[in-house]
């Protein structure tokens, strides 16, 4: 039987009794909001750390050594930092209003600070950004199993290492065959909590990742192979003092697991341990980003390139080489196909509330399930297809939906305050985080116009 959770929000320990009036199913569909299904009691508080640190820990990981090129290791550890603070003041602000205003969604507090606009723009702007990471994901998949070209480069996939070059691991036939025979079904559950046995699996593939990418540079670095890099950046003239605000959008969009907080928080045994759960999945994911930043930029230097994965194609200089490699890169490959449903369940939840407010829970039709399923499925199929490089995906994610995901929506609804329980520093901080959004976002953009005009 479904029981409907009273405002208050309480331990699902003391649910009350219902009555035999009570609703068997929702009346009506609220999209982000889990229903509760029989026989489930409630998330625990590892596995909520789990899901919340696999949303946050994806492709973005990949990309960050990449930004160290551009900020140098000591600008680029403390943006790092400041945009994890700044991610854990935004979540905290969702909290508080919709414990306030008893939303259960993210769409639902847009939906009393701005009404069904608000609410539009936020499932418009979860729709791009989570399209846009799960194509980034599948890019990363494709370059990693066939291979991918950068600046005449050629940098072969494992299939192409293993097997030799034929006609069924060329990209598009294994990014095919991992769409429909790993992706499809793990994207197939109905309940983030499903996920949390993968999810623990794919923060330890995360951890493996970078306790090996340490270890090697470790080494080399003792062996006296490679020498500390850059740890300021490197300022000749306007052009490359603009380019490292193109950086800002790769690490807000590493930082981006709003989406899924309610899904994560509706889901609590106690919903009290909420707050705590996103802190320890912030430091974690912030210890794990930094680190392999570090690591990664250390160990390839000024050939780190945006997508640090096709770098672990040559021999290293280590014993092994070849085996650690392959290790590397078959581990974070894993490690995105787990993470993939997590991303999707909150894409396949707001495009449903978007077209279908009105509707139904999608869990309860069967029907809508798979037609959207499979619909935005074959949409990140074909857009890792013909996107070639995930820094292109993490520019224009980044600097559109995902600030206004992270910062400029939570700090609106402060702004807004319907329910007036916003605090000076609420305030403040608000502003504070809309005008960094607006003016890095902006700059980022500029600069990746004019640096695509002097290319052409």
């Amino acid at each position: 039987m479904t029981i409907v959770a009273s405002p208050e929000r309480r331990s699902r320990k003391q649910k009350p009794l219902v009555s035999e009036s009570s609703p068997l199913l929702p009346e009506k569909h609220q999209d982000g909001e889990d229903c509760v299904h029989e026989g489930f009691n409630g998330a625990s508080f590892s596995g909520a750390v789990f899901n919340l640190s696999t949303t946050v820990v994806g492709a973005g990981i990949m990309a960050l050594p990449a930004t160290m090129k551009v900020l140098g290791l000591v600008l680029g550890i403390l943006l790092i930092i400041f945009v994890g603070l700044l991610t854990d003041a935004s979540i905290d602000i969702l909290l508080r209003f919709s414990r306030d205003g008893a939303a259960a969604s993210y769409g639902g507090v847009m939906g009393d600070a701005f009404g069904r606009i608000g609410k539009m723009l936020l499932q418009i702007c979860v729709i791009i950004n989570n399209l846009g990471i799960l194509i980034v994901y599948m890019i990363i998949i494709g370059d990693v199993l066939s291979g991918t070209s950068s600046n005449g480069l050629h940098h072969a996939g494992i299939l192409e290492e293993w097997f030799g070059f034929h006609w069924w691991n060329g990209r598009v036939q294994i990014l095919l065959l991992t769409t429909v025979l790993i992706l499809a079904p793990l994207v197939s559950f109905k309940k983030v909590d499903s996920l949390k046995f993968t999810s623990a699996l794919s923060v330890a593939l995360a951890v493996v990742f970078v306790v090996i990418t340490a270890g090697i540079a470790i080494v080399k670095l003792f062996s006296g192979t490679i020498q500390m890099p850059r740890l300021l950046p490197d300022i000749v003239d306007h052009t490359s003092f603009l380019k490292l605000f193109t950086v800002v959008p790769v690490i807000v969009t590493a930082y981006i697991c709003h989406y899924n907080v309610h899904s994560i928080y509706n889901e609590l045994e106690d919903p009290s341990e909420m707050q705590p759960i996103v802190r320890t999945s912030l430091a974690l994911c912030s210890i794990v980003y930094i680190t392999t930043s570090f690591f990664g930029f250390l160990l390839f230097g000024d050939q780190t390139m945006d997508d640090v994965l096709a770098n672990f194609d040559t021999n290293l200089g280590v014993p092994y080489s070849a085996v650690l490699n392959d290790i590397v890169r078959v581990t974070y490959v894993v490690h995105l196909m787990l993470v993939f449903p997590l991303i999707f369940f909150a894409l396949r939840l707001n495009l449903d509330g978007l077209i279908f407010p009105a509707k139904k829970h999608l869990v309860l039709d069967n029907k809508r399930f798979i037609l959207i399923t499979a619909g935005l499925i074959g949409i990140v199929f074909l857009g890792a297809s013909f996107i070639p490089s995930i820094w292109d995906a993490f520019q224009f994610t980044g600097a559109t939906a995902a600030v206004c995901i992270g910062f400029i929506f939570p700090a609106s609804i402060a702004l807004r305050d319907t329910n007036g329980i916003s605090t000076k520093k609420d305030i403040y901080l608000s502003l504070l985080m809309i005008f960094l959004a607006v003016v890095s976002s902006s700059i980022a953009i500029f600069s990746d116009i004019n640096s695509m005009f002097k290319k052409n």
